[in-house]
């Protein structure tokens, strides 16, 4: 029984891990925007110290609403700025999202949502909104 109720939640853990699809490497983001033709979801978030950031999260992006468009219509990718040491990133990833924020978040702004092309042009810029997830979609497809 022990066996089967951590396959189960093992299971469930991967499938709510699939349904968003979040990216952390922006070359394989750029590799899947061409492939699929839809625009990137650049998400800069604070996720143990951010009010908003987490906000956003609990709000919009772990909705199952915009999980579903967000997989039909984005690609998503997060650069997390972490500040709890339970919570630090690789040296490898905190580099990377580093280096992100140096081209798109030179404010240091959090969060910061920027809608970017296959090749990395910025389109548009947003953050936290007091939206539902079906209005927030339609403000980030209008975001030109």
């Amino acid at each position: 029984m022990r066996i089967i109720t951590v396959l189960a939640v093992s299971f469930l853990s991967l499938f709510e891990l699939h349904a968003q699809e979040w990216q952390t490497s922006f070359e394989e983001a750029k590799k899947l925007s061409k492939e699929s033709g839809h625009p990137i979801i650049l998400v800069f978030q604070g996720s143990d110290w951010c009010a908003p950031c987490m906000k956003l999260e609990k709000e919009i992006w772990s909705s199952d609403y915009f999980k579903t468009y967000a997989k039909e219509h984005y690609i998503m990718l997060l650069a997390d700025f972490p500040r709890r040491k339970q919570n630090a990133l690789s040296e490898e990833q905190t580099t990377a999202n580093a280096i992100l924020a140096e081209k798109y978040n030179i404010q240091g702004a959090f969060p910061l949502v920027v809608k970017l092309t296959s090749e990395g042009k910025v389109i548009g810029r947003t953050g936290y909104k007091k939206m539902s997830p079906e209005e927030y979609a339609q403000h980030l497809d209008s975001l030109k």
